[in-house]
């Protein structure tokens, strides 16, 4: 081999490349951002004799970076600093919480609990504002939960946003209304809930691309920009912190775009993140020419764009995900469109002929079946290409679809712990959400394998934490719930697989980072242990020792 010259060395590693024809090596060579060399520990360290640093990672396991492909950023990043309740089942519980939470910040315009747990509500009798106003009654008072798709709000907070005697509401989004004529406090998608979290300290203005898809207006001022910017560092800190060197975002706008690239532009950008475009269900199918001048203006090395975003229905947990049968404990619903079909039809060909990918949360069955008859129209209409568009989170899907998918090369992309299986959430009470016999249709991770369908993994930070390691343990040993639900558990190699090389590969990435080979930016994890030894209900007390973005430390836990 002939010398080279090495920024940086890792030996004496478990390197698990990711790619196929060299699938282990014990070494890795770097420089100016990017793999020079993979291979023994004498082969590497004789070529690269020079190099200006060496760590010796002392047989503990060296991966490439983990792409989280589904997370919300900005929205996580703003969650870092407001009131955490996940966990909690139990209002009172709350009480000392917001008691200290608001002792601190005199000055909060919204005090705004995140992670919160659909239970806490379960069983309590009054409507959800009068229970807030008994925690806090004269000041904007809410309650963001975890999925992202509910909140539940005061009444301080109700008449402060407008929506106190109800408003109008796109399809799919509700403010829900109690017998007294007054909104209840249960705000139900983004459309009913986005004019409550504008009062937050934000302003709203990390939330926006989940909400409307659209930029500040008024726009943000200089001193917004850069608070917003040192916010998004603070979660990138944070996302490096697990191993992370890329991120799918799955809500965006223009101002993300360029905060970042302004980050990137200024040297602090220690992280690789795509933005698309969020098309809404009130938008004209003419704003998707936003989405490709985003693609077009957005291509660094960095930042990027070149995917809508698209949401066709709900969630489970506040039965709005949209079912081919009715809940078990709510006959008459099947959940929420987001979309009409002739609309969501209608884009999903616009989009594809400008040449852009499409992802589309699709939670129910009945959802999922709604975007793969738009994808499907639009090979028709278009011709085939390789799209790779997504479906985000299929949490039921029938067989039929399951061909679909296949035949259309849809890919899935996943998130084990939302499972009910995952250990995150509760499990759900028998026939309440699900029937037996739906059980084996959903979250169904092994069966999505098996038919031969691209399968990513992902976390949906914030709606859960953005811990890889955790997401792995809930893939490969995942709870046992009883004979109902089948083992959809996976192997370690094919997890690692979906949180590395084909999260590149489903971004278009594949011959740019995911593995480690000679040519590729350098992008590493260096876990502090071996993975292949760490017992498979342990995975998440697996620490991460060193991350490296582009070829610089982007975290070091000062282990190695």
């Amino acid at each position: 081999m002939p010398t080279l010259n090495a920024d940086l060395i890792i030996f004496n590693g478990c390197v698990r490349t990711m790619d196929p024809n060299a699938p282990v090596a014990e070494a890795v060579a770097m420089t100016d951002g990017k793999i020079i060399a993979v291979g023994t520990n004498d082969d590497v360290r004789s070529s690269t004799a020079n190099a200006t640093r060496q760590i010796d990672a002392n047989g503990r396991s060296v991966l490439p970076g983990f792409i989280d492909s589904h997370v919300h950023l900005f929205q996580g990043s703003a969650e870092l600093d407001f009131l955490p309740v996940g966990g909690l089942t139990d209002l009172d519980a709350l009480r000392p919480l917001v008691d200290a939470y608001v002792a601190d910040r005199p000055d909060e315009p919204l005090i705004l609990g995140v992670g919160a747990f659909y239970g806490l509500f379960e069983g309590v009798e009054s409507a959800p504002r009068i229970a807030l106003d008994n925690l806090m009654k004269d000041r904007p008072f809410a309650l963001l939960a975890a999925d992202l798709h509910t909140v539940w709000a005061n009444t301080k907070t109700l008449e402060m946003a407008g929506l106190l005697h109800g408003a109008y509401m796109p399809e799919g989004s509700t403010v829900v209304m109690g017998d007294d004529g007054l909104a209840t406090g249960l705000l139900l998608e983004t459309g009913a809930f986005g004019p409550a979290l504008a009062l937050s300290r934000t302003g709203g203005r990390d939330m926006l691309g989940y909400v409307t898809g659209a930029d500040p207006d008024p726009a943000a001022t200089s001193a917004e920009r850069e608070a917003d910017k040192a916010l998004l560092l603070k979660g990138i800190a944070h996302v490096a912190s697990h191993g992370i060197t890329t991120l799918h975002n799955m809500d965006g706008n223009f101002y993300q775009l360029e905060l970042l690239s302004e980050l990137e532009a200024e040297g602090r950008l220690n992280l690789r993140i795509q933005i698309p475009f969020h098309l809404k269900n009130f938008d004209s199918l003419d704003r998707l020419e936003e989405a490709a001048e985003m693609h077009r203006r957005y291509t660094g090395d960095k930042v990027w764009s070149g995917r809508v975003k698209m949401f066709i229905d709900g969630v489970l947990e506040s039965r709005t995900a949209l079912k081919s049968r009715a809940y078990p404990d709510d006959p008459h619903n099947h959940g929420e469109a987001v979309f009409d079909a002739e609309h969501f039809n209608a884009a999903c060909v616009r989009a594809d002929a400008l040449g852009l990918q499409i992802s589309v949360h699709a939670v129910g069955d009945l959802a999922v079946t709604r975007v793969l008859d738009g994808y499907e129209l639009a090979v028709k209409t278009n011709g085939t290409r390789d799209a790779r568009h997504r479906v985000e989170h299929l949490e039921i899907i029938t067989d039929a679809d399951l061909e679909r998918m296949k035949a259309l090369n849809v890919v899935a992309s996943m998130q084990p712990r939302h499972a009910v299986f995952g250990g995150f959430f509760d499990p759900p009470a028998p026939n309440t959400i699900f029937f037996e016999d739906e059980c084996a249709r959903a979250y169904a991770w092994a069966r999505v394998r098996q038919s031969g369908i691209p399968l990513a993994f992902s976390t949906d930070w914030p709606v859960v934490p953005v811990d890889v390691m955790a997401n792995i343990q809930s893939a490969v040993a995942p709870m046992a719930l009883g004979s109902d639900w089948p083992d959809q558990s996976q192997t370690l190699q094919d997890t690692l697989t979906s949180y590395t090389a084909t999260n590149a590969w489903m971004a278009f990435k594949e011959d740019h980072h995911g593995t480690l080979r000679p040519g590729l930016a350098a992008d590493l994890v260096i876990l502090d242990g071996d993975v292949e030894a760490q017992d498979l209900q342990g995975m998440a007390k697996l620490p991460i020792a060193m991350t490296i973005c582009d070829g610089e430390i982007s975290y070091d836990a000062g282990t190695l």
